[in-house]
């Protein structure tokens, strides 16, 4: 992650990249969240900005900034192997917790419903 500055990773792209950004976070959100699920301490606000991000409500550079980290912590390949236990997701989560702050206060209650259900009934398998 060192000739990638965070802030290039955040950028929310235009319509076409968000898309496919929406679609890789689809399919393996679940699946990467239940690798990681001890390693990332916030696995609440992970899910409800998941719930956010694909909510059409949400602003649209809001939804672009959240897909890109969302993105970023499901691509297999990235700064730190996530295989490395108790290192492995540190870039996802410098990743997420920028995302998170550029976005403060556009995650809603109802996403942190939706996310506690989420948790509470086991993650899906896929989105």
């Amino acid at each position: 992650m060192d000739d990638v500055k965070i802030g290039e990773i955040l950028l929310p792209g235009d319509e076409d990249e968000q898309e496919r950004q929406q679609q890789r976070v689809r399919n393996r959100f679940w699946p990467v969240l239940k690798r990681a699920f001890r390693q990332v301490p916030f696995s609440r606000d992970l899910v409800a900005a998941y719930f956010c991000a694909l909510d059409r409500r949400t602003p649209t550079r809001v939804r672009g900034i959240l897909l890109a980290a969302l993105a970023y912590f499901v691509l297999p390949i990235d700064g730190i192997p996530d295989i490395l236990v108790g290192i492995g997701f540190s870039d996802d989560i410098a990743v997420l917790t920028a995302a998170f702050a550029a976005i403060r206060g556009h995650i809603r209650e109802d996403h942190y419903v939706s996310a506690d259900r989420a948790l509470a009934d086991g993650l899906p398998e896929a989105g």
